[in-house]
């Protein structure tokens, strides 16, 4: 890969893994940190991919007995064949849309300035959302969620098309929002994740298949199992975090990452590629 290193793959593949099930939108972060490495044309989209993948199946890996237990009584279980419907119904949604509007969304918001301001609402979002207090959880649990309240989270994950949003902040506080509790919408957000991910990952493979080359195999190892790891130790730390905090750290870091953004775009410091 030309414009690759290994460098280039390691850092991206932390940023993926560390921002991906954070309400602080990977998307986002790989956008601002592809132009800064110069790494944004296409065999950068198609490593983006791979680290996606990388980072999806450290949840696959964490909960790795929960989805087995789910897909061994998806016959005779009526709570495994829940489980799976509900992940099917809040899927579609941003799957619908996305098919519909990721040519647009893509021309129009995968720049640094509009993610910028989507960082910056995203954020308010959340400091509305915990500064109006929340009442007892009507759902406690990722098994009493019914197929209404998965689809609310799933019209919630629609907004994190948006680049900058966030998928993770979107079905986590849209969660909380229906009445799930904090750690009920995160490990939903953590399983969610699942098929939007290999979904989204098969699409844009099929679309950059031919940009796949076996040269690029070593940088994309390396992308892959950093994102991997440092997924894996972000999952396990947020669901500790999530039992006795709130989001509004997340928030200001959002706030203020968007600003810094915005400034160094407005005054020319930083030369972010229109791309």
């Amino acid at each position: 890969m030309a414009d690759a290193s290994f460098l280039h793959a390691l850092i991206l593949g932390i940023v993926e893994g560390l921002t991906e099930f954070l309400p602080v939108s990977s998307t986002g972060h790989l956008i601002l940190a592809g132009d800064l490495l110069g790494f944004n044309d296409e065999r950068g989209k198609v490593f983006m991919i791979v680290i996606q993948t990388g980072a999806m199946l450290a949840v696959v890996w964490e909960y790795r007995r929960r989805f087995a237990a789910a897909l061994a009584g998806l016959a005779s279980d009526p709570a495994a064949r829940r489980f799976w419907l509900n992940l099917a119904v809040a899927f579609m949604p941003a799957a619908l849309l996305g098919l519909a509007f990721a040519k647009l969304i893509k021309a129009l918001l995968f720049k640094p300035v509009p993610v910028a301001l989507a960082f910056i609402v995203g954020a308010l979002v959340i400091l509305w959302v915990e500064r109006r207090g929340h009442r007892a959880p009507r759902v406690e649990g990722v098994e009493q969620m019914t197929w209404r309240d998965a689809l609310k989270v799933g019209v919630a994950q629609a907004f994190a098309l948006i680049p900058g949003t966030s998928r993770s902040g979107a079905t986590i506080i849209g969660g909380m929002l229906f009445g799930l509790s904090r750690r009920a919408a995160t490990e939903f957000s953590f399983f969610l994740a699942v098929p939007t991910l290999v979904a989204a990952g098969a699409y844009d493979f099929y679309k950059h298949r031919a940009l796949f080359v076996p040269a690029d195999l070593d940088v994309f190892a390396l992308g892959f199992v950093t994102a991997f790891v440092s997924a894996f130790v972000v999952v396990r730390w947020l669901i500790r975090y999530v039992a006795s905090h709130d989001f509004r750290p997340f928030a200001w870091y959002r706030i203020a990452f968007g600003v810094i953004v915005l400034l160094t775009a407005h005054f020319g410091w930083v030369d972010w590629a229109e791309s």
